[in-house]
């Protein structure tokens, strides 16, 4: 694959996230001369993310190489079968589900992540009549349970701007996932208490993902931005 053709990186954020956690990995890859972008992550459900992600990623011309944070992983797995053009997957912090499975039930086997006990649910109108639960981060646990290994002064603004997730995303079930198809890679966050380090690694196991394991919390793309860095362009490496 020449430079015309190198794949362009799509960065997809998770839950209670937005595109800005990026921006240290968005200015590396800059300085690497990579063509990237951090698209939205609707954070309406399973199957409206990946839709809405493979389209975007399907309007990109050339091939794609797709990067997930947390619950942005599932997101991937799904849209990566739905657009022609990504070559390649990696998963920061992120789950990487197999066909038929959820994210609630991943979580009830982590013994590593206290986030089912830091959400709080309100609801948001569906459009039809009736509402749909939308989980939130508790203000009080976010900087222990998503980022302890950031400033506390960063995570108070993190935790007061978060963007809610849809109960869709935690129950949606994975259709045909990506990573059977696609070569993967995985950043394991050994101190992750949100996604939880333990499920988190098996599954990039089960992936055939090459894992890279670094001390950091749920953000790594924040807390540690040269590693994630370095796994995207050993990626696009690979890829050549």
């Amino acid at each position: 694959m020449t430079d015309s053709n190198r794949p362009t990186v799509v960065l997809v954020h998770g839950a209670f996230a937005d595109a800005s956690g990026w921006g240290g990995v968005i200015e590396r890859l800059i300085a690497a001369d990579v063509e990237v972008r951090a698209i939205v992550n609707p954070l309406r459900g399973i199957s409206i993310d990946s839709a809405y992600v493979a389209s975007v990623i399907s309007q990109i011309p050339g091939p794609v190489l797709a990067v997930g944070h947390s619950y942005g992983g599932a997101v991937i797995t799904n849209a990566g079968s739905l657009a022609d053009n990504t070559v390649g997957l990696v998963y920061v912090a992120a789950f990487a589900p197999d066909e038929g499975e959820n994210l609630q039930e991943i979580e009830a086997g982590s013994r590593d992540s206290v986030l089912p006990t830091a959400l709080r649910q309100n609801d948001y109108p569906d459009g039809s009549g009736g509402t749909v639960g939308e989980l939130s981060i508790d203000v009080a646990q976010f900087h222990e349970s998503f980022a302890a290994d950031l400033p506390e002064r960063e995570t108070a603004v993190m935790a007061r701007s978060q963007r809610p997730v849809s109960v869709l995303a935690f129950g949606e079930r994975t259709g045909t996932p990506a990573w059977k198809r696609l070569p993967s890679w995985a950043v394991v966050a050994t101190a992750d208490k949100a996604a939880g380090s333990d499920v988190v690694l098996s599954m990039a196991k089960r992936a055939g993902a090459a894992i890279t394991e670094v001390d950091a919390s749920h953000v790594p793309m924040m807390s540690r931005p040269d590693v994630v860095t370095e796994v995207i362009l050993k990626a696009l490496a690979t890829l050549a």
